[in-house]
């Protein structure tokens, strides 16, 4: 796997960890998982960053959103207790689409 999608994976994989601090802050009453929504998405901006020196931003951002988006929605079921309406599950299963999609055919993404 070319480095900038290991640049491109740590940037989602902090700004879903930043996320679900986010939710854990209790709109930024609780230190602890304050603190870490900050740091998190520092490094997620960094990383985001440095990939983008090797992706299309239009490409990296399609990426970095949408794996940021279900990943937090399945979070949001397994830690949170959310629940998913089949809508919601057909959503995301088109956004998951939509990046194998640019992945396997897209000219533009890098690979």
């Amino acid at each position: 796997m070319p480095l900038h999608y290991i640049y491109l994976i740590v940037a989602v994989a902090a700004e879903t960890i930043g996320t679900t601090a986010l939710q854990a802050s209790n709109q930024f009453t609780r230190t602890g998982p304050t603190i870490l929504v900050i740091v998190a998405y520092g490094f997620a901006f960094y990383f985001l960053g440095i990939a983008l020196k090797y992706i299309p931003v239009g490409i990296a951002y399609a990426l970095w959103s949408g794996l940021g988006i279900v990943l937090i929605a399945l979070i949001g079921v397994a830690v949170f207790g959310q629940r998913l309406d089949l809508p919601a599950a057909l959503g995301l299963a088109m956004i998951i689409g939509g990046i194998v999609v640019i992945q396997l055919f897209s000219k533009t993404a890098t690979h």
